[in-house]
């Protein structure tokens, strides 16, 4: 059974090996993310490269998303490294202090925080596990109460409960980060904190002046991208629903409930979706998942995630081949009880203003009424598969393009597998035999399967897609 759902695994020191890389692609990784927080440009380069070099190696295409680190909102470091608060403290985020941090103060990386907060403000530090109110602020120094305490150490995040902090989505760095995103051809841009649409478009001017063309993310990880949500999705080309940060600003228990609506409002808008955060945990040191989260993941396939991501678990984790085999296996097995209806269509209803739209549903209907074993779309741009796979039918989509870009762009495309696809043919009957020699030689179909193909009748432009046949497999070897 081919996996529709995707597995983005964050490359770090634990999975920089070209031997590592190659074992994670075979135990089902379908794009690597770079986290641009860590390391130069030429380390971005150097890895972009030994991921391609993998992926050839295995036969496979594997796509890369470029992370974007956004507004460092974090204390400076200390004296000691860490130091301990107990509830009742009192301690003060001093704005102007260029020295080490102490058991009374700490700097900041972030200088508008004083402007940011006010009297009664909760922030909450290290992901939440520290929490201060705001008693008093005096110049750049904020005075706050710990009202639950821990050790703090360097280099912390700090978050406003309720969400409100200023700082802008794209940094001085982010923009040099963009230009390394696309000097490595990145199929993913990932813009972490937005705010609203506009820093989404603002990204997407600076990846096209750079020469990129990478497919822009909204990571959803602040308070105000909530109520922004629907301008954020129409400005972005994906979303990353991006647990961690978000948890802190809005509590813990309102993100169930929000991915599930992220996901839903992003494939009704033919967008795609990763959730990420957490997902495998306490595989960064066991070889084993807990049972919680085989159900955070299942779930988060059951409410229809292109994706999901793992971060540390692969970055620095132990066991980055075997967290991969665990999350493909779990993903399997929730797919499995997650076989679709036959469509009525979200909705037949649906007013079609394109021709190739219209006929990616047809091929999805026919695909689901007649259970054909496979829709065989030629592409140039990616977007007939695409849109097939914004609803599942239950059948492998299988994406033949010549084009490099389009192939790994669909790597993170729900139930698509990119086919590289060069046809020698003028006429579509030569072309549909070279297509059967291809799905045959892989072991994707057999002799008498039903297949439904999409095809435009000119040949190598985007957007042409006008044609839908259904064939069976050796049909015409026996005319």
């Amino acid at each position: 059974m081919l996996r529709r759902t995707k597995i983005v695994a964050t490359l770090g020191p634990a999975s920089s090996d070209q031997k590592v890389l190659e074992q994670m692609i075979r135990a089902g990784m379908d794009l690597v993310r770079m986290n641009f927080s860590h390391g130069t440009a030429q380390d971005h380069v150097t890895r972009a490269e030994a991921v391609r070099a993998a992926a050839k190696a295995c036969g496979r295409t594997v796509g890369i998303l470029a992370d974007l680190q956004g507004p460092k909102i974090r204390v400076r470091k200390f004296k000691n490294d860490k130091i301990v608060l107990n509830n009742g403290d009192t301690f003060i985020l001093d704005a102007s202090l260029e020295g080490l941090g102490n058991q009374e103060r700490v700097g900041l990386d972030y200088k508008e925080l004083p402007n940011d907060v006010s009297v009664g403000t909760v922030l909450l530090l290290n992901d939440g596990m520290l929490e201060f109110h705001v008693t008093g602020v005096k110049g750049t120094q904020v005075f706050c109460k710990v009202v639950r305490g821990g050790v703090l150490s360097n280099n912390k995040g700090i978050n406003r409960k309720g969400g409100g902090l200023t700082a802008p989505a794209l940094t001085d760095k982010d923009k040099e980060d963009i230009k390394t995103a696309s000097l490595i051809k990145a199929d993913y841009l990932a813009v972490s904190f937005p705010r609203s649409g506009d820093d989404m478009r603002l990204a997407r001017e600076l990846m096209h002046a750079a020469g990129g063309k990478s497919l822009l993310m909204a990571k959803i990880e602040r308070a105000e991208a909530i109520p922004a949500l629907g301008d954020l999705i129409d400005a972005s080309d994906a979303i990353m629903v991006a647990r961690g940060d978000l948890s802190v600003e809005v509590g813990d228990a309102a993100v169930p409930g929000l991915q599930k609506r992220m996901i839903t409002m992003a494939r009704a808008k033919n967008r795609l979706v990763i959730t990420a955060t957490q997902m495998m945990e306490s595989m960064i040191t066991n070889p084993i998942p807990t049972r919680a989260e085989v159900s955070d993941v299942a779930n988060a396939v059951l409410d229809g995630t292109d994706a999901v991501m793992l971060s540390a678990e692969t970055a620095v984790g132990d066991y980055p081949v075997e967290t991969i085999e665990a999350m493909a296996r779990i993903c399997l097995s929730a797919e499995r009880e997650d076989q679709e209806r036959p469509i009525d269509h979200r909705d037949a209803k649906h007013k079609f203003t394109r021709i190739d739209q219209s006929i990616a549903m047809s091929a999805l209907f026919a695909a689901s009424h007649f259970r054909v074993k496979a829709i065989v779309a030629l592409t140039q741009s990616g977007s007939t598969p695409l849109w097939m796979s914004r609803i599942s039918a239950g059948v492998p989509i299988f994406a033949l393009t010549p084009l490099r870009d389009t192939l790994s762009k669909v790597t993170l495309f729900s139930g698509v597998h990119p086919i590289e696809f060069h046809s020698r043919s003028r006429g579509h009957l030569e072309e549909w035999h070279q297509i059967e020699e291809t799905l045959l030689g892989l072991g994707l179909v057999e002799e008498g399967d039903m297949v439904v193909m999409t095809i435009g009748e000119a040949a190598g432009k985007a957007g042409h897609t006008n044609t839908m046949k259904i064939m069976r497999v050796g049909d015409h070897h026996k005319s």
